[in-house]
This record gives C-alpha cells, structure tokens and sequence, in this order.
C-alpha cells in the first residue's frame, strides 16, 4: 500500500522533528549535562558490577527512549516537543505500559550514568531532573492533554499509570500506524 503524498510527507516532517528534538532535549539533559558534571572520569573505586549494572540501564533507558519518541512520530504524526505537538493521542507501544515512558527514560540514563561514573552529583542532578519533570507533566502536559483529547485521554489517564509502569499492557486501543 503506498502512503498518499501528504501522509508521507507528514510523517517524514514528524519523523524529522522528533530527531531534532531528541539530541536538544533530551541529548542535552542525559548527554552533554552528564558529561559536563563528570567530565567522562571514571571512578575507579566503584565495583565494576554497579559500572555494568549503570552501563545496561543506559541502553535500556536509550531503547525505550527511541521508541517512545518512535511513536510519536509514526502513530501521533507529531514531536514530543510542544511547538510541534502530535495529532493525535500517542497510546502505542511502551505507552501502554506507562504514560511517561520519555521522562522515566531520561532519569534512568542519569541514574546509569552515575552508577558508570560513580557520581553523587549526577545523582543529585538526576534527582533535580525527576522532580523538573514531574512538575512540568502535572503543571501543563497533563492539562494540555486534557484539553485536547477529553474523554480518550481521560480514559487513557484512568488505565494507564504515570510513573511506574504496569506489568501487562493496558486495553486502550492503539491507533493504526
């Protein structure tokens, strides 16, 4: 089946967004601000269990931060960026498990980070990050999505946890993607 030439350009543009979005947001919060805190110095006197335990948490954290961004572009045909918002309510994928699934990605890429780098103060940062984040989904996302979506985010905030992910997926229907 070949996508209508608007559809396809849509996606290409959402798709396009997302990735821009992806290295200034979040590339900024769990890269270069890491990175700045620790210099890339390793703490030697950490046991190279808790480094690989850190190391597995990043890449985990990473792949579910790839696909929740995914799904915006490809099931929402928008960006999680709020200038170019989806169109439509992203409950897809690893959203049927949690509905915040980005932020809890980025804190756990800090978390790993610290644990890699044996930093206190990416912990601390980590820490401040969290609670940045969970301000900024009570104060205008949670609002915003209520607004827009009414009664299907309603219905998805109500089967789906914010903050710790469920363990089987929720029954709220996926869109087509």
């Amino acid at each position: 089946m070949v996508m209508p030439d608007a559809r396809h350009r849509d996606r290409r543009n959402a798709v396009l967004g997302s990735v821009v979005f992806l290295a200034l947001a979040p590339g900024v919060v769990a890269g270069v601000v890491p990175g700045l805190i620790t210099g890339w110095e390793v703490e030697e006197r950490l046991p190279g269990a808790l480094r690989a335990l850190g190391f597995a948490l990043v890449l985990v954290s990473a792949g579910f931060l790839l696909h929740a961004f995914g799904r915006f572009a490809i099931e929402g045909l928008g960006t999680p960026a709020p200038v170019a918002p989806t169109r439509r309510l992203v409950v897809g994928g690893v959203y049927r498990f949690v509905r915040n699934p980005m932020y809890l990605a980025v804190v756990g890429a800090v978390a790993g980070q610290a644990l890699v780098f044996g930093s206190l103060e990416l912990v601390v940062y980590g820490a401040v990050v969290a609670c940045a984040f969970v301000a900024f989904v009570r104060l205008y996302e949670e609002p915003t999505l209520r607004a827009e979506y009414g009664a299907e985010y309603d219905a998805y905030r109500a089967a789906v946890p914010g903050w710790i992910p469920r363990l089987t997926p929720s029954n709220v229907p996926e869109h087509p993607v």
